[in-house]
C-alpha cells in the first residue's frame, strides 16, 4: 500500500508538530471534497483537483511552528487578523505553535475563501503581480 502525502510528510516532521499537521490537514480537507494533497516545494501542498500550478495552501514546518501558507492570501480578506505577510506580493501564512492554537473551523473558512477567489487569481495573477 502506498503512503499518502500526509503520511509521508508527517514521517519527516518533529513529533511535537505532527498533531498540528494532522489537524490542519483535516481542516483543509473539510473545505472541499475535490482538494488533493501532494508534497511540493518541501511542503504538504493542497490544490483543487490536482492543479498544483495554482495551489491553494500548503503546510510547512519550521523549528518553531507549523505554518499554513496561502498561495494568493494577499487577495483574501483577513477578518480575524491572523495572516502574516510572506516573501511575495501574494503569500500569506497563519502560524501555529501547537494544536491548541488551531481553530479548525477558522482554517476551513479561510480555505473556502481562497477557493472562492481561485478563478479570479488564475485569470488575473499576471496583471496583479505587475501592479503595486
Amino acid at each position: 500500500m502506498e503512503d499518502s502525502a500526509l503520511d509521508t510528510f508527517v514521517s519527516d516532521v518533529d513529533t511535537r508538530f505532527a498533531p498540528v499537521v494532522m489537524a490542519l490537514d483535516r481542516a483543509v480537507s473539510d473545505a472541499d471534497s475535490k482538494i488533493t494533497a501532494a508534497i511540493k516545494w518541501r511542503q504538504l501542498t493542497y490544490a483543487l483537483a490536482g492543479d498544483f500550478h495554482h495551489w491553494i495552501c500548503a503546510i510547512a514546518v519550521t523549528k518553531k511552528a507549523v505554518s499554513l501558507r496561502f498561495h494568493f492570501g494577499g487577495l483574501l480578506d483577513d477578518p480575524h487578523n491572523v495572516f502574516r505577510a510572506g516573501s511575495s506580493k501574494f503569500l500569506r501564512s497563519i502560524d501555529f505553535a501547537s494544536a491548541n492554537d488551531l481553530d479548525p473551523q477558522l482554517v476551513t473558512d479561510y480555505v473556502r475563501r481562497a477557493l472562492s477567489r481561485l478563478d479570479y487569481f488564475k485569470a488575473n495573477w499576471r496583471k496583479l503581480q505587475g501592479s503595486s
